[in-house]
Parts: structure tokens; sequence; C-alpha cells
């Protein structure tokens, strides 16, 4: 079974290099056509949703005394992205780090909003792993969310919203950004269960069928768990910068709530940790069980040859061309030393198997 990995590296080059801190430049790879912005305006209420929003309208969707939610995919769009941080007023290097989608999963407080990024998982069907950026803002009463792409795992959130389900409705754009956070790290639990079980596979074929495949699958699943190992260990800080967030923006209710992430979060991070570990495990055996084998192999091969040895020694001494060898005239001469070729083949192998070496 091999694994492909399709993972975009956290290191990347563009076009940037050397340009001023807060150039606006896409950095990574565009992954639809055009930008997609929807927006949500909603209270306990009442629920308005719109798509397909010009960049320059966004704010007409912004209510007083409602929570209000704008999502951008496709980041990409270098001057949607102005546009919004234009009407927002969203500082350039802010902007920049949407732009850049190698960016470390981090939080960051400025004057008037709160800036997290968070790397979201993907799985095709093949099970191929891929990583996208999601960027969020929290300001008084609105969020802000980019995306790379339309796909993503809000769609739980969207439903709760849409019929009201829960506490959503009820509570600050806050409890919204936690609610976002929350879905990402839940979707890892999924993740990480399927490659456990993908684990669980290669532990089996490696114990029954060990092969070049098992270990190029081994090292597959350690590629994996390295990159992911880069999205969540930052969710640590994250988790807990957010109950320290001092800017007000995060209520004091949702407290409880930023301990539940922060143990969601450290659960992931765990599970990661182990199965890097018994990746590790599994290839030290790997290689224990092909030194073994190669032993045993290496063992027969010695014991085969010590059995010939003196047979060969034997059949030398009788294959000389000397004149005058008695036992070569002799009428039983050649039946003799085929017995006593035998019998020092049986003395060895009978001598080998006491001493346990067969």
């Amino acid at each position: 079974m091999k694994q492909i990995i399709s993972i975009p590296s956290f290191l990347k080059t563009s076009s940037k290099e050397g340009a001023a801190p807060g150039t606006l430049v896409h950095v990574g790879e565009q992954k639809m056509k055009t930008a997609s912005i929807t927006g949500w305006s909603y209270d306990n209420h009442t629920c308005e949703e719109q798509v397909d929003l010009n960049p320059a309208l966004t704010k007409d969707i912004i209510k007083k005394n409602t929570i209000n939610w704008i999502n951008i995919d496709g980041v990409h769009d270098v001057k949607a992205i102005e546009q919004i941080g234009a009407i927002f007023g969203l500082h350039s290097l802010l902007l920049e780090d949407i732009l850049n989608t190698g960016q470390r999963p981090k939080i960051e407080e400025y004057e008037d909003c709160l800036f997290i990024v968070l790397k979201m998982l993907h799985v095709n069907e093949n099970r191929q792993l891929s990583l996208e950026q999601v960027s969020l803002i929290l300001k008084d009463g609105v969020v802000l969310s980019f995306q790379e792409q339309p796909e993503d795992v809000f769609d739980v959130v969207r439903d709760r919203i849409r019929k009201g389900k829960g506490k959503i409705r009820s509570r600050g754009a806050d409890y919204l950004v936690y609610r976002l956070i929350d879905t990402v790290i839940d979707h890892y639990f999924s993740t990480l269960e399927m490659i456990g079980d993908q684990i669980e596979h290669v532990e089996q074929e490696l114990i029954e069928r060990p092969s070049d495949s098992v270990i190029q699958s081994i090292y597959s699943l350690r590629q994996q768990m390295l990159f992911l190992r880069k999205a969540v260990n930052p969710l640590r800080e994250i988790a807990g910068d957010l109950q320290k967030e001092e800017s007000g923006l995060m209520q004091e209710g949702t407290a409880i709530y930023l301990r539940d992430l922060h143990d969601h979060a450290m659960q992931v991070i765990d599970a990661v940790d182990t199965y890097r570990d018994i990746l590790g495990n599994m290839l030290d055996n790997y290689l224990s069980l092909m030194s073994h084998r190669m032993n045993s192999v290496m063992k027969t091969l010695t014991i085969v040859g010590a059995i010939f040895i003196p047979l060969t020694f034997v059949a030398g001494v009788y294959g000389m061309n000397f004149e005058h060898m008695p036992e070569l005239a002799w009428k039983w001469g050649y039946f003799v030393v085929w017995g006593i070729m035998i019998m020092m083949t049986v003395g060895m192998v009978v001598w080998f198997k006491k001493k346990g070496w067969l």
C-alpha cells in the first residue's frame, strides 16, 4: 500500500523578495479561478445570507446589533483582498499574511482586531492529504474569514446558523470565531482516525508480509505526520493566547469554551506525537526484522558451508593425480570414501542440532 501525500511546503518562494513590508503579493497556488464572497448577518431572531458579493459592497451587509460573518474564498485575488482591507481598515501587514499561504499557524493582536491563521486539512477520495490556509479576523461584531478554495469543513457551522441550532445565534462574534476554530480542530480528529487505520493496516503487513512497499508506506505516513505536526503544534499557543487575550474582543462567557478548545488542541498534538513514535518504532522493527532475516540466511549458508568443507577436503585429496595411492587400487575404496563422507555429514548435522543451530 503506497501512500501519496500532497501538502504544500511551509517554506515558499515568491516574487516578493526585496519588496517593502506590507507589499500585497499572493504567495502560493491558485486553487480557483475567481474569488467568491459570502455574507451572513444574524441575531437570535433573524438570519440573512448573501452570496456572490462584490468586494466593494461587502460593507453594505454589515448591520448594527447583529453578528456579521463575511467569508472570502480565493485569496489569490489581490485586488479583492485589498478592497476588503480598505473597507474594514485592516493593516497592510495583516493583509500580507493573508495572501501568503505559507504562513505558520499563529495569533496576533492588532489595535482593533484579532488575527488568527490556521491550517485546514482536506482528504480526497484517494486518501491524499492537503493543507489549506484559513485566516480569521475578529472585529467588533464582525468576523472575516479568508480561504484558498470553497471546499471547507464549516458546513456544520453554517447549518447551525441557518437553523438556529445551539447557542451560536444567541452569542457574539467571538463565539463564532471559537466555533470555526473548534470545527477545524475537530476535523483533525477524523483525519487522524483515518491515518490510525492506515497505520494498523501497515503494521499488520509489516508482521505478515514485510516488503519494500511496506517501508514506502511507513515513510509516506511519517511524512504526513511531519506536515501535520507543523500544522497542529502551534494550536497550543493559539488556544492559550485566546484565553489570555486582553483586547476585550473575546467575551468572558466564551472563556470556558476556549479552555475546551485548548484541551482539544492538546489531544490532537498528543495523537500526532503518538503516531510519529509508533511509525518510528515500526521503522525500527522493519529494519530489525530485515536484519534478523539476513542473519538467518547467513546462518543457513554458514552451516551448509561448514558441512561441505570437510567433504570438499576428502574429495580434493582423492582427486589428486598421484600414481602411488593405495586406496585407488583397492576394490572397496570408492564405497569406503562415500561412507566416510556420509558419516561426517550425519555427525555434523547431529552436533549442530544439539547446539541448537538448526
